[in-house]
């Protein structure tokens, strides 16, 4: 390895250290219910959200029941996003008339981001829209990031907490609970922060269709546009 690959590892290396307390104490208080600084502000969206889908901000889930609420939630993201793709045909904002992804792509797509794996054996901007890229793929570089954030909370909560005084086991936090907060408080500042950075940096972001170009010489290239930062 070159003297240039080995300052990089070390780079990385010492931004993690640096960044673990700060980072790391932050979100202690994100998924303990405690006062952040962005509090002011996302508290009465977080307090919204448990009224609208009825969600109990102080049940405690036994590790089954967290579980289960998992796998449920994850059943519906991948039927909601193969839907969407096989009928981005017929959705909106799609100007470059794409047509449905076929069935086995749509399935693959879904499973992969659904999972946290966001593998892609295609070309985004041949194949889907801005409306599936938009209401599916980037939705669940949420969702999925969040729902393994919260799996690794409710297993450090499962080791820390002791049994009850008869025997029974403890809640191991809420599945709905840290799924909410974890995209609020955590991954929805950083992507605003990050995408804002992409627009100054000049990166598209729209709903225009693509542009085609010519070259210096003399060739067409087709630039493409859309929700990209």
């Amino acid at each position: 390895m070159t003297v240039n690959g080995w300052l990089q590892i070390a780079l990385y290396c010492v931004i993690i250290v640096v960044i673990t307390r700060p980072i790391g104490g932050y979100m202690t208080r994100v998924f303990n219910g405690e006062r952040t600084l962005l509090s002011p502000v996302l508290r009465p969206v977080e307090r919204l959200l448990y009224g609208l889908s009825r969600v109990g901000e102080k049940e405690e889930q036994h590790w089954l029941t967290y579980a289960v609420a998992m796998l449920a939630f994850s059943l519906v993201g991948v039927v909601s996003l193969y839907a969407i793709q096989r009928l981005q045909h017929v959705l909106p904002f799609n100007p470059q008339g794409l047509p449905a992804v076929s069935d086995h792509l749509a399935f693959n797509t879904a499973v992969s981001f659904v999972s946290n794996t966001n593998w892609q054996s295609y070309v985004p901007e041949q194949t889907m829209s801005y409306f599936v890229q938009m209401a599916g793929l980037t939705v669940h570089n949420f969702v999925s990031a969040a729902t393994g954030i919260a799996l690794a909370m409710a297993l450090i909560r499962g080791f820390t907490r002791k049994s009850a005084p008869n025997g029974s086991s403890v809640g191991i936090g809420n599945f709905w609970v840290d799924l909410t907060r974890c995209t609020l408080y955590i991954l929805l500042p950083i992507s605003v922060v990050v995408g804002l950075f992409f627009v100054w940096q000049g990166m598209p972001q729209n709903l225009n269709a693509y542009v085609s170009a010519t070259t210096l010489e003399g060739g067409m290239q087709t630039i493409g546009q859309g929700p990209v930062a």
